[in-house]
């Protein structure tokens, strides 16, 4: 239907009406929810017509489980049925051997059996450890996240109770005795969440942070020099290894999360994903202009020169590592950055 052929009852049909510009707030326009009223008739108005709308999945709603996750469950139980197995062929084979050795001698059955409870206790304690070794890394992952959520939100009744936790998982250090003394004059003059955490940050942990920084470069001084005068490549390889492998060990230490062997692997693979979530290994264009500008090209051997980018690359390693370990986000405190350790790392002796 063309516009000339439009009739004036046309304006009784909402779903036929002519498109036109009005005000939301005028006096002629009528808000009607539901769509009942659609073809009610009424002269010098605009009524807007609301439909309901559909149920939305609210914030923080658990995802619905998606196809996938079966192959995880059946994965979980192959090698929870594997690791049954391999434990009662174990178990079968002492059994049989002090059977055996009891069969030959009296005393011998006496000692396997001994050496058997003490290799069973001994696997006890190893069992324990690593789960304390977990519990801690957990208790630090959840503080972090705790405190994150905490600043978000400026909560205050969160950020006390978060203060807590933080001073009684540093009371025994004596380096925050001082920061824990003044925590407790000043906490109750703060009434903001986020203040407060800052407070905290400031106070508990900027010491443990100058320790840690300070464990780094060290680690990245000795990868410089050791790598830079050690003959073989190999010889390379193994020494950056243990000393990165000993950087995380005293950095997780240091705040608290002091993991076991297992607890090390996990960590060091979410140190090592968080490398490749912040941009990885590589240098970058930085690196190449503050060796440029102070002039190492000229002053360094290619093989010192290679000892300096070794050390270079713990000490970012040991950077994201505090990302990990540190119970808290860096908010109040500045993060060490690896621009400012360049110049320590690669600072030679004079010429002249």
């Amino acid at each position: 239907m063309s516009p000339s052929d439009r009739t004036p009852n046309d304006d009784a049909h909402p779903e036929r009406r002519r498109p036109r510009a009005f005000r939301v707030d005028g006096p002629d326009v009528v808000v009607e929810p539901g769509a009942e009223q659609r073809h009610f008739k009424r002269p010098h108005q605009t009524v807007i017509v609301t439909e309901p709308e559909e149920p939305t999945e609210p914030i923080g709603a658990v995802p619905a489980p998606v196809a996938g996750a079966r192959g995880g469950l059946w994965r979980k139980l192959l090698f929870g049925a594997l690791g049954g197995l391999v434990s009662l062929a174990v178990g079968l084979s002492i059994d049989g051997l002090i059977r055996e050795l009891w069969a030959r001698a009296e005393w011998l059955g006496w000692l396997g059996l001994a050496l058997a409870g003490v290799a069973l206790a001994a696997l006890i304690a190893i069992i324990a450890r690593e789960v304390a070794g977990f519990a801690r890394l957990a208790r630090i992952d959840r503080l972090r996240r705790k405190v994150a959520t905490a600043i978000l939100g400026d909560d205050e009744k969160a950020a006390r109770g978060l203060v807590g936790e933080l001073a009684t998982l540093y009371a025994d250090r004596a380096e925050t005795a001082r920061g824990r003394a003044a925590l407790r004059g000043h906490a109750r003059e703060v009434i903001e969440g986020t203040d407060l955490l800052k407070l905290a940050e400031r106070e508990l942990l900027l010491p443990l942070d100058e320790t840690a920084r300070r464990l780094v470069l060290d680690a990245a001084k000795r990868v410089s020099v050791v790598t830079a005068i050690s003959p073989r490549a190999a010889v390379d390889i193994l020494y950056v290894l243990y000393e990165n492998i000993r950087l995380l060990r005293r950095l997780a230490d240091l705040y608290g999360g002091r993991p076991g062997t297992l607890g090390f692997l996990s960590l060091a693979g979410r140190v090592v994903t968080h490398l490749g979530v912040t941009g990885g290994m590589a240098l970058g264009d930085t690196l190449v202009q503050q060796l440029v500008g102070q002039g190492l090209a000229a002053k360094l051997s290619a093989r010192l020169g290679e000892g300096v980018v070794n050390g270079l690359l713990t000490a970012r390693l040991g950077l994201a590592a505090l990302d990990v370990v540190r119970p808290m986000p860096w908010t109040a405190v500045p993060p060490p950055k690896l621009r400012d350790m360049m110049g320590e790392i690669t600072k030679m002796p004079s010429t002249d």
